[in-house]
């Protein structure tokens, strides 16, 4: 679901980011980060600190945020060609490419798909990879190459079912961090201590291949101090996926092809939402993922009836009062600038790669992309820190 008004180029997301404020590692109590507050109506900066966030949430505002959980979809396995592999139609083996295959892979598991135990990864070195072969992770723990797609992206068929082959990823894999997160500058000593690092406090519904960093501000005390100021707490489940941190290689933003990912909003949730709204209150959105997870889901009743009415008025299209109803399935939401949100009323949100569908759909809820790269800019120059372990901005 693409939502651009204007054509813009990715070129237009972009600013300058010196490496050395890239975050590699998560300040130390998580609420001691930095905050930027950004009043985007009268377009003004203020430079708090995250603890500080309980001035700014009044009683009755409801926090919305993303309770889904990393698992360690980063597995390290090795090749291991079938006897049969070469009889498959329209693959074409020769002695001397199977010698020159690699024998170690790298796979990234990326979501399970419809079919039992099938399961749709990125693969390293992924273009060497051919039908039939199988990459085995443990004894117990391996899967098959079932279909080559031209996104990049691979089809694999383990013999478990989706629940085991998370168990078992846990067991032998690694915590998925990002690229910009490098070894020779971590500064967390064990895979146990980054699991427990990259993971919000809240997070129970495990399904992610990225955190939404967002929620890592957050700290046990913090959430405490918020309830007994007023403040209300509603979620919803987005697993992380292609969607959410699969770069934008499009010249023009349209061009770009959003993934899908699962979400979930259940009926108590959804209540809770509709009551502020109804009753004026403001619905805050902790971090992206629950942006599109909000908006998505608000506007499937538009998307149903302009399926079945193609004329029907832009107008029709507003928010009523209980009107964000319970879901699970697929979203694939795109937005950015131009976009109207009938949600969110403020967003807590990190500072993002440049060119991304992240900043983008933060351009879009403060209504104006040079200002945002105003912020960013002066982000740069304040010395805040970047992605995923870096500091976070409040838009309102």
């Amino acid at each position: 679901m693409f939502l651009c008004f204007d054509v813009m180029l990715t070129s237009d997301f972009d600013y300058n980011l010196p490496e050395d404020l890239i975050a590699q590692s998560p300040v130390t109590p998580r609420d001691f980060s930095r905050l930027m507050i950004v009043d985007k109506d009268i377009q003004k900066i203020n430079h708090k600190h995250f603890y500080d966030i309980v001035d700014y949430l009044s009683k009755g505002d409801l926090l919305v945020w993303n309770n889904t959980k990393v698992f360690k979809a980063r597995l390290k396995g090795t090749i291991e060609l079938d006897q049969q592999t070469d009889d498959i139609p329209g693959e074409v083996f020769s002695t001397n490419r199977i010698l020159n295959t690699p024998k170690h892979v790298e796979i990234f598991l990326v979501r399970p798909m419809e079919n039992p135990g099938v399961w749709r990864v990125l693969a390293k070195p992924g273009r060497k990879l051919r039908l039939g072969m199988r990459v085995k992770f443990a004894p117990d723990f391996s899967c098959e190459v079932i279909t080559k797609e031209k996104d990049g992206t691979l089809l694999m068929q383990f013999s478990e079912e989706d629940f085991i082959v998370r168990e078992k990823a846990n067991k032998y894999g690694e915590v998925p961090t990002p690229p910009y997160v490098t070894s020779k500058h971590q500064n967390i000593k064990t895979s146990r201590q980054l699991s427990e690092q990259y993971q919000t406090v809240y997070a129970i519904s495990e399904g992610s291949v990225a955190a939404p960093t967002a929620g890592f501000h957050f700290t046990v005390d913090l959430i405490e101090k918020l309830k007994v100021k007023g403040v209300e707490f509603a979620e919803i489940t987005l697993h992380v996926g292609l969607g959410t941190f699969l770069p934008v290689k499009s010249e023009r933003v349209e061009d770009h092809h959003m993934h899908g990912e699962w979400v979930e909003l259940t009926d108590a949730n959804a209540q809770k939402i509709n009551a502020a709204k109804s009753e004026g209150r403001r619905v805050i959105a902790v971090g992206t993922t629950t942006v599109r997870t909000l908006e998505a889901v608000a506007l499937l009743p538009v998307m149903l009836s302009k399926a079945k009415h193609p004329l029907m008025s832009k107008m029709d299209s507003s928010l009523h009062d209980n009107w964000l109803r319970s879901y699970s399935g697929d979203i694939n939401i795109f937005i950015t600038p131009g976009f109207k949100f009938q949600v969110v009323d403020a967003l807590i949100t990190n500072f993002h790669l440049p060119k991304s569908t992240l900043i983008m759909l933060v351009s879009a809820f403060v209504s104006d992309r040079e200002f945002l790269l105003k912020c960013y800019k002066e982000a740069v120059e304040q010395k805040y820190r970047f992605y995923s372990f870096g500091d976070a901005m409040l838009v309102k």
